[in-house]
């Protein structure tokens, strides 16, 4: 069976807030990557439940967060697409990104 690894690297400023994130995965090549912020789900088999790990460095502007979390909601609906075969819930999410992503290109026309 062949394996594949994805490392993270987090380093922390005195008061343990994330300055920088790295991250290399043996399938991407030798290169060490960064990000300015990260959110990692995982399904726990046994407590059948999510453990989640989100960070975000201090560098991270808050409309690219914005954008990060519309990201990943148009990301979520193709996966749920994918998995399950359930365009009902994929629809559901594209019209909640597409709301969002709307509201964020609202709010940065109103601060040019």
């Amino acid at each position: 069976m062949k394996k594949s690894e994805i490392r993270f690297s987090i380093a922390l400023d005195e008061q343990k807030v994330p300055e920088a994130i790295s991250w290399s995965a043996t399938d991407a090549g030798a290169d060490i990557h960064f990000a300015k912020a990260m959110n990692i789900s995982i399904w726990d088999r046994e407590e059948r439940g999510t453990m989640k790990i989100d960070l975000w460095t201090k560098d991270m502007p808050v409309d690219e967060m914005k954008r990060f979390y519309v990201d990943m909601i148009g990301s979520l609906a193709e996966s749920i697409i994918a998995a399950t075969n359930d365009e009902f819930m994929g629809a559901k999410l594209r019209a909640v990104g597409k709301e969002l992503a709307q509201h964020v290109e609202q709010e940065e026309r109103g601060q040019r």
